[in-house]
């Protein structure tokens, strides 16, 4: 085998690229495809619409236990890309019982079916790993913060709608009252009205408990109050604006599974190593060829099950892409049929509305009841309530199909 220009594609780097250069050198500079990808990402959070106010405090109070992880990474890779030279040590012995001989023990690898290059591809792949991790941790939070705000927006208009309709219902209650105590009105019929407005009054109260109870969660999260932020934001995204996070994942940790694989692969074949010590005595040099492993009965096994781990790391990449697909798939038709239902909801809560201004306009012209303008008040305020809670379902699925791609924080802030 030879270990010139022309050899074995597994040989040592240094070996080929001349003195001091190792192949991790020129790989590290043109950097990877994946990380580039992950830092080229923008949010598709518009600038300073209310989604950006939330996502900025929220992204500046994260704690970032990721982000550590990445660091310590980093450093391992920046270690390893150091591997091919020869490393140098100590060497402490008993000559005898009574004198302790001193020396330096040199050794260099100069031929292992490529493991050393392995161990470099496998730190550069868990510096990728980490990284996507970091951006789904990242993208985790700030739809944790937003799914938070818009509970809250939500709890807040219906809140609104409540304390309009509690007012007219309290007029409508103290008409009947007087009604009642006139003899014109059966009790039975104020006591209905009084029961609808327990009701709305319960289901009023309730929105404001939700409403305050996601506000306090989200400025937890935040580095300052966010009370005073409010609205929605058009987020426009789409299946085909990035590569899902999860995918990205399942190929970083293929590269790292291969790599290991071949690391792994390497330990079984013979490699060349030489070594050199140096004493107050001498010097002596020593050439060694011998499999890191050694060669048992179960090596082929061994061999099988390296081949196997390959295969199965590209079959989660498979299974993470179609995963991801039936994600995108659901939320997509999800969004279809909520602009449909939004649709639908505006327009029986407008017929509503109509219906309920015509009762009100007879009413005060004598023609209708209380108890009429009651009921149809009462359909209104669940129109309403129905159109309310689809709007911020609609606005929910699009934050989750940005936070499948990872387009909820750009990738220059994380």
């Amino acid at each position: 085998m030879s270990l010139g220009p022309g050899g074995d594609a597994n040989e040592v780097s240094r070996m080929r690229a001349g003195p001091m250069q190792p192949v991790g050198a020129k790989e590290r500079i043109e950097g990877s495809v994946l990380m580039s990808m992950l830092e080229q990402r923008q949010s598709v959070l518009p600038d300073g619409s209310p989604f950006d106010k939330v996502a900025g405090p929220v992204l500046a109070a994260n704690s970032r236990a990721a982000e550590s992880e990445l660091r310590a990474a980093r450093l391992r890779s920046e270690a390893m890309d150091k591997n091919w030279l020869p490393t140098i040590g100590p060497k402490i012995s008993l000559s005898s019982l009574s004198e302790v001989v001193a020396g330096l023990v040199i050794d260099a690898v100069l031929f292992d079916n490529g493991k050393k290059k392995a161990e470099r591809e496998f730190a550069r792949a868990d510096v990728e790993v980490a990284a996507v991790t970091l951006a789904m941790d990242t993208n985790d939070r700030v739809h944790t913060a937003l799914t938070l705000y818009l509970r809250g927006q939500e709890a807040a208009e219906k809140a609104q709608m409540y304390d309009a309709a509690l007012k007219d219902l309290k007029h409508f209650e103290w008409v009947m009252d007087q009604r009642v105590k006139g003899g014109i009105s059966d009790l039975s019929d104020l006591s209905v009205i009084r029961q609808k407005l327990g009701k709305m009054t319960s289901e009023r109260n309730a929105s404001v408990e939700a409403a305050n109870a996601a506000k306090a969660e989200l400025n937890a999260m935040s580095v300052k109050k966010l009370d005073a932020v409010s609205g929605l934001s058009e987020v426009r995204v789409g299946r085909g604006d990035a590569q899902p996070l999860t995918v990205m994942l399942a190929e970083a940790e293929k590269e790292r599974a291969v790599a290991g694989a071949k690391i792994d692969r390497a330990g079984f074949l013979p490699g060349l190593s030489a070594s050199a010590s140096v004493t107050q005595s001498g010097s002596s040099g020593s050439l060694d060829l011998a499999p890191e492993n050694g060669i048992g009965f179960g090596t082929g096994a061994s061999l099988k099950a390296i081949k196997a781990a390959e295969e199965a790391a590209g079959r989660r990449v498979s299974q993470a892409t179609e995963d991801a697909n039936r994600r995108l798939a659901k939320q997509e038709a999800r969004q279809a049929a909520l602009g449909r239902q939004i649709g639908e909801a505006g327009a029986l809560a407008q017929s509503a509305k109509g219906n309920l201004d015509l009762f009100q306009k007879q009413y005060d012209a004598g023609q209708r009841q209380v108890m009429d303008v009651v009921g149809v008040y009462e359909t209104w305020v669940d129109q309403e309530g129905t159109r309310i809670a689809l709007k911020y379902e609609m606005a929910g699925a699009r934050l989750e199909i940005a936070r499948e791609l990872g387009l909820l924080a750009s990738g220059s802030d994380i």
